[in-house]
Formats: C-alpha cells, sequence, structure tokens
C-alpha cells in the first residue's frame, strides 16, 4: 500500500492524520493519504507568490518544452509515488480500483491528458488567440499590429478542488504550469492518483518543486482553497454552481445538461442520427459534463426513445478490468440506489415514459457498491419533472417540444449539438445566450476541439488586459 503525504510546495509531509482509498469491490486498502487542515494550508500560503517568481524565472517555451516531456513520462514512465513508485498499468489499475471508473477508460483518458501536454504550444496559441507569449512574462509587449498591450496575473496560483467521478476533468487545468501561474491542488477524496502522478511528471521535466502544491482534506480544506486562492476552479452540482453565481474568483464546472436538438427540416429523417445520439450519451459512461441528457424534437420523439432504448438498454455491468466494461460504478455506498429513488419517484408521472423498463432493472447493487445501466425517459413535455435533468452516468430524456419553444425551455446548457439546416433557427441559436459550446450540425456532445476553449477561457479567467502606457 502507498503512502501519499502532502505536498507542502514540493515538501512531502506525512500528518497524523490520514484516510485510506479502497478498492471499491474488496475493500482491500490501495493508499494512505496524509490529511491537511485549514490552519497549515492558510500558513504555507505565504509561500505561493514564490511559485509565481520561479516560473516567470524560467521562459515561457521552456515551460512548453517540460510540459511535452512531462506528457511522455505521465504516459509511459514509472513515476515516484509517495513512498513507492508507479508504472502506467499500476496508475490504471488503482484509478479504476478507486473511481469505479472501467480500466481501459483509465487508459483513454491517459492517453487524453498525454495529448493535451504533447500539443501545449498549439493549445496557448489558441487560447491566447496568438498572443506573443513573452507579454505574459514581463505584462506588457507589442503585439503584432505594433501595438503595445498588457496583461496582468490576477494570481500567483491557480487553487483547484478537484472531483473524484471524472478523470478527464484534468486537461482543464494543464496549460497552467506554462503560463506561470503555480498549482494548489485539492484532490477529490477516490481520486488522489491524477494529481500525484501529473506532478512526479512535472518535476521529473524540471519544474520547480516549489510551483505546486497537493492537500489532500475534507470539504474543509476544500473551501480554504477557495478562500485563499484569488483565483480557483472547482467541481460539483447545481448547488456549488448556485453559491459561487457571480464570483469573479471563482470558475465552477458543475452540470452540463448538454443537449442535442433535431431541427423541424431534418427530424423526418432522425434513423441517421442515433448513433450519435447514443454515443453522447454513453461513451466514457456517461460521466461527462459534455456528455448528452437531453435530445430535444418536435415530433418522432416516441420512435426516437425506443431505438435508443433498444440500443442502450440490453447493456450489462461488467468488472473493471473487462475489457468491454462500458459502466462505471458509483463507490460510494448507498448512491446508486438514491439516484435510482429520485428517478423512480418521478416515472410516475403523466405523460412520462421509462422506455428502458422492458430490458430489466436499471439498478444493480453490489456488497460495495452500485451500478446504474443506461436510462432512456420519454417526456411528452418540457413541463415534465425529469425533461431538463441530469445524473452521472448514461442518463438521457427524450423530451417532444415544438422547434420554436425549444431555446426558450431548454435551460442552461453547456453543449448543444443542432442539426439542422434552417438559417433563421441557426441564428437564434448563435444568439442564444444560455448555450456555451455550440455545435452547428451531426456532431456528438462529447467531441472536444482542443484548440478552443472549454467553459470559459482559462487565459481571460487568470490574466487581465489592461491599459498601459511606457515612456521608454
Amino acid at each position: 500500500m502507498l503512502n501519499l503525504p502532502i505536498l507542502r510546495w514540493g515538501q512531502p509531509y506525512t500528518s497524523l492524520e490520514q484516510d485510506e482509498v479502497v478498492h471499491f469491490l474488496t475493500g482491500k486498502p490501495l493508499a494512505r493519504v496524509s490529511q491537511a487542515n485549514t490552519g497549515l494550508l492558510s500558513r504555507d500560503m505565504r509561500h505561493a507568490e514564490r511559485a509565481r517568481r520561479m516560473l516567470t524565472e524560467i521562459p515561457i517555451g521552456d515551460l512548453i518544452n517540460m510540459m511535452k516531456k512531462a506528457g511522455d513520462l505521465y504516459l509511459s514512465g514509472t513515476l515516484a509515488m509517495g513512498d513507492g513508485e508507479q508504472s502506467p498499468d499500476d496508475f490504471a489499475r488503482q484509478q479504476s480500483a478507486s473511481t469505479g471508473l472501467p480500466e481501459h477508460m483509465c487508459k483513454a483518458n491517459m492517453s487524453k491528458n498525454h495529448f493535451v501536454l504533447n500539443n501545449m504550444d498549439q493549445i496557448l496559441d489558441a487560447l491566447t488567440r496568438g498572443l506573443p507569449l513573452n507579454i505574459l512574462t514581463q505584462g506588457y509587449g507589442i503585439e503584432e499590429r505594433g501595438v503595445v498591450v498588457s496583461y496582468q496575473a490576477q494570481c500567483p496560483v491557480l487553487g483547484l478542488v478537484l472531483p473524484s467521478n471524472s478523470p478527464g476533468v484534468h486537461t482543464l487545468w494543464l496549460p497552467v504550469i506554462p503560463m506561470q501561474i503555480g498549482l494548489l491542488l485539492k484532490p477529490g477524496p477516490q481520486e488522489p492518483w491524477t494529481p500525484y502522478r501529473m506532478a512526479a511528471a512535472f518535476y521529473e521535466a524540471g519544474v520547480p518543486r516549489e510551483a505546486i502544491a497537493i492537500y489532500p482534506g475534507g470539504a474543509d480544506v476544500g473551501a480554504e482553497v477557495v478562500r485563499r486562492a484569488n483565483r480557483c476552479m472547482i467541481f460539483g452540482g447545481t448547488p456549488t454552481v448556485e453559491r459561487y453565481k457571480g464570483d469573479s474568483r471563482v470558475q465552477v464546472h458543475g452540470p452540463g445538461f448538454s443537449k442535442i436538438l433535431l431541427g423541424d427540416d431534418v427530424v423526418d429523417q432522425w434513423e441517421k442520427y442515433i448513433d450519435i445520439m447514443a454515443d453522447s450519451i454513453f461513451l466514457n459512461s456517461g460521466r461527462g459534463c459534455i456528455n448528452c441528457s437531453g435530445i430535444w424534437a418536435s415530433r418522432h420523439t416516441k420512435k426516437i426513445a425506443q431505438a435508443l432504448a433498444e440500443k442502450l438498454g440490453p447493456i450489462e455491468a461488467k468488472p473493471p478490468e473487462d475489457p468491454q466494461a462500458s459502466i462505471a460504478a458509483f463507490t460510494v455506498p448507498g448512491a446508486a440506489r438514491a439516484i435510482w429513488n429520485s428517478i423512480d419517484m418521478r416515472l410516475h408521472e403523466p405523460g412520462v415514459t421509462h422506455m428502458t423498463a422492458p430490458f430489466g432493472h436499471r439498478l444493480v447493487e453490489l456488497e460495495r457498491c452500485g451500478y446504474l445501466r443506461p436510462t432512456i425517459i420519454h417526456c411528452d413535455s418540457p413541463d415534465r419533472a425529469l425533461s431538463n435533468t441530469e445524473y452521472m452516468y448514461p442518463f438521457a430524456t427524450v423530451v417532444e417540444c415544438p422547434q420554436e419553444q425549444m431555446l426558450g425551455k431548454i435551460g442552461p446548457t453547456l453543449v448543444c449539438s443542432a442539426i439542422t439546416e434552417d438559417q433563421q433557427w441557426r441564428r437564434q441559436l448563435m444568439e442564444a445566450r444560455h448555450i456555451d459550446r455550440l455545435n452547428l450540425g451531426a456532431l456528438p456532445t462529447i467531441r472536444l476541439n482542443w484548440l478552443q476553449p472549454h467553459e470559459g477561457n482559462i487565459v481571460e479567467f487568470l490574466f487581465r488586459p489592461r491599459a498601459f502606457q511606457t515612456a521608454v
């Protein structure tokens, strides 16, 4: 069993209070993780400015090269992990064992992180809109039109309160170090693996140890990270989103309520798009905020729901080491049953039909965990309680709604794939401010373009453009 210390700006520290990370099926301990407290974090924040100062002494081009080396080490190397070491296969097994995600999905997420690190130069060029990167270091410079521009870092370090449910979210913070901003990480209790492995890869690639801190702990430590860091990225449910709404210091990543909208001009050919709908709902076990939780159309909705139910409904839960496993477990005891009870109580509303019911029970309970099999619900109106809901597994509602009412009914939507050639409606979709990422055409909601920002541009979050003049 590994012992993972607190990393106090690179310095390992073993605390008296420790938490065990265990295998979700067997209960076997995988790691013992030292727990930080708010007092320790508060005291150590006096070193945050040092993280930024040390990174600005390294040219951004050199940091980008370190990211590429770190990406290769993360994907393929055997790295130091607490008081032991960890191979790539160890990492996938351990991450799967604590999060419930099938092992092959853990390896796929490793490849995503590697891709981002290996293409960091292109990604930063896209995120900065081609800004000369030395401007981020010295605070001002001349852009291509010959105009002096200035960008001011809003924090020495970015605080991150990370989740346990989806290892794929780590791609969001990988560009931070090459922008010469330090990292203050609070890992999810079941997923310490990525932060520690990524830190080990960064260190071995040459990133200063003083630039990265990892403080495992409870909810109070997460709240202290938000309080102490001037810029913070957190992950949570709708209550978390509401709590920090309007706080410019905090970028909240919550439920996506991502959707596919079928226009009236294409809905009669709905069969052509079933695979796109199914993949959007199902891939990565439906755990991402970019997974589709709603299909909206003006007609044929019962047929669409039936076709999706026939495609996804028979899928069974399999052990995490099975290469065919496609559903992640809920590792917190009772969580799967609580989610299913929440759904089940709403299935009795008139106009709501559980389309996957003929394919067996959705809830599968084991001794220490539970699974929820893919679930498709049909709603005959956007007014049904389940019509705009999201759960952390392959769950989607197919909602019947006139096209002219959709934009007024869908609510906040992270990714909207609108399949239509109706130019007037496309214009309305472009103007819809409650849609974040917009896909026009037959594109799955889960397709990401790494050269475009996801849920807000991290450069604009960390740096403020300002007026600047110099007499020199």
